[in-house]
């Protein structure tokens, strides 16, 4: 079983024009963090997927999921 989780958060920082380090600023990363997460390098704590969910104002399984997500186009 792999254990990679899946985001979306590149597209959420997209639609909302948030860069990598006002988004690390806010959640109190280091912006390469938000990279690693972005790239599936690194996953996140609870805490900070929580902090990530909450920081877009929506439910953890819009941004984060074990399967892969559909590609929109």
């Amino acid at each position: 079983m792999s254990e990679v989780v899946h985001n979306r958060i590149a597209m959420l920082r997209a639609e909302r024009q948030v860069s990598r380090r006002d988004l690390a600023q806010a959640l109190g990363v280091h912006y390469q963090t938000i990279g690693y997460l972005e790239r599936g390098e690194y996953s996140p704590s609870l805490y900070l997927a929580l902090k990530i969910a909450a920081y877009f104002d929506v439910p953890m399984e819009v941004i984060f999921s074990t399967d892969p997500f559909p590609r929109i186009f």
